[in-house]
């Protein structure tokens, strides 16, 4: 269950699922180290702009997010913060994944973002976040939780 939020004049509670693909669908989330990465880069993230990430996924080539913000921040805005962050951040601990992207982008343009509602939609949209990846890349880098950076 989504839990109401408070900000300074007003409670709310808005959930967003949101899909970032990595530019050129290249498969650079397969390794534990990277992944782990991502969510701790969006774990500062939550922490700075008070975003809550409640489950984040990743099938190599992209990266399923459901997060919950306050409402002065917009989805797009939402995605800003979090794409461009991540991109910085990554290739600042990992330079070698430039050279793979030519233009120098990380994340492809565009993306998918959809609102979540409360009980049991919010749950299966966490469980599909959580659960991403094929059955081999599963067993490669194994679904860790948010938090677990082992």
């Amino acid at each position: 269950m989504i839990e109401v939020k408070k900000a300074s004049h007003c409670a709310y509670k808005i959930r967003y699922h949101m899909v970032f693909s990595i530019k050129y669908r290249r498969k650079l989330l397969q390794d534990k180290d990277r992944i782990n990465y991502i969510k701790f880069i969006c774990s500062e993230i939550g922490e700075r702009y008070h975003f809550d990430f409640d489950a984040i996924g990743t099938d190599g080539d992209h990266v399923h997010v459901f997060v919950g913000a306050a409402p002065r921040y917009s989805p797009s805005r939402i995605v800003q913060i979090i794409k461009s962050i991540t991109a910085r951040e990554f290739f600042k601990k990992f330079p070698e994944v430039k050279k793979q992207l030519w233009g120098g982008e990380f994340w492809s343009d565009g993306g998918y973002v959809g609102t979540v509602g409360d009980g049991v939609m919010a749950d299966i949209i966490r469980n599909y976040v959580e659960t991403q990846g094929t059955p081999e890349e599963k067993e490669a880098y194994k679904q860790m939780n948010l938090l677990d950076f082992e």
